[in-house]
């Protein structure tokens, strides 16, 4: 898999200033538009200003899609009201997030952080 990612380009998605039920559908259109096999996502939350559950339900629903496709993504730039939606959610940990593009591109180009059956779930977490 990842010399296969080494040999795709890194797309960008930016997200809008409001990730919540009212765009949730057009984010993850943007999203899964995204993902081929093999590709390597940057989703750009800069510009979020508002984030409701269901934008983190639409983050779960893409990296289910992004697995069956061997992709990856790293989310980066989150601040303020949609940083605390991740950490309240719990998903902080488990979205793979960078402090800046140049950082989440950076992890893209090296080896995924974990190889083999990809979860939501934390490393020896229980149902």
């Amino acid at each position: 898999m990842s010399s296969l990612n080494r040999k795709q380009p890194i797309s960008t998605v930016m997200l809008p200033a409001k990730v919540d039920s009212v765009t949730v559908a057009s984010v993850e259109v943007m999203l899964v538009a995204a993902l081929r096999p093999g590709a390597r996502v940057i989703v750009d939350g800069s510009q979020v200003t508002y984030m409701s559950a269901a934008g983190v339900r639409t983050f779960a629903s893409v990296l289910h899609k992004a697995a069956e496709v061997e992709a990856r993504i790293v989310f980066c730039r989150f601040t303020g009201a949609a940083w605390d939606c991740l950490l309240v959610s719990g998903f902080s940990e488990l979205l793979e997030i960078a402090p800046t593009v140049e950082e989440a591109s950076a992890r893209l180009e090296r080896e995924p952080p974990h190889v083999g059956g990809e979860s939501l779930h934390r490393r020896g977490a229980t149902g």
